[in-house]
């Protein structure tokens, strides 16, 4: 069964985005997230911030990338709605960890903090209806 087909006869509620919508927001955060996340990367290489203040940017990147081959390659709802609670909680964490240096970074982040919210209460709902599928 092809990946949007497992996906569509998941137990989702209503108010579910379409896949496609999904993907459009995913287009627009993915460059605000490269410009910012690149730039913390790049003023801790350059040690104008500590590395601790970068660590919750990397820990966020890492656990990002790999939702999708956790949720569509392994199709393992729990594990994905584990690693979408770690998206969420590295988001706040950023926010803390890089508002004393540069705020426009941290102000950057609400709309992903927005979006990962939403998400994170999808892949709750989702795998909650969906446990052992």
């Amino acid at each position: 069964m092809s990946w949007i087909d497992w996906y569509n006869s998941l137990e989702k509620p209503s108010w579910t985005p379409e896949p496609s919508t999904i993907g459009t927001i995913w287009q627009i955060l993915y460059p605000v997230i490269f410009l910012t996340f690149g730039f913390v990367f790049v003023q801790a290489i350059r040690r104008k911030i500590p590395w601790k203040d970068a660590l919750p940017f990397a820990i966020n990147l890492v656990v990002n990338l790999v939702f999708t081959p956790i949720q569509f390659g392994l199709r393992n709802l729990p594990l994905a709605a584990l690693d979408i609670l770690v998206v969420w909680g590295t988001i706040i964490w950023m926010f803390l960890a890089i508002w004393k240096h540069y705020k426009w970074v941290a102000i950057a982040q609400l709309p992903y903090f927005v979006w990962v919210s939403i998400a994170t209460l999808l892949q709750l709902s989702i795998t909650y209806w969906n446990w052992g599928r």
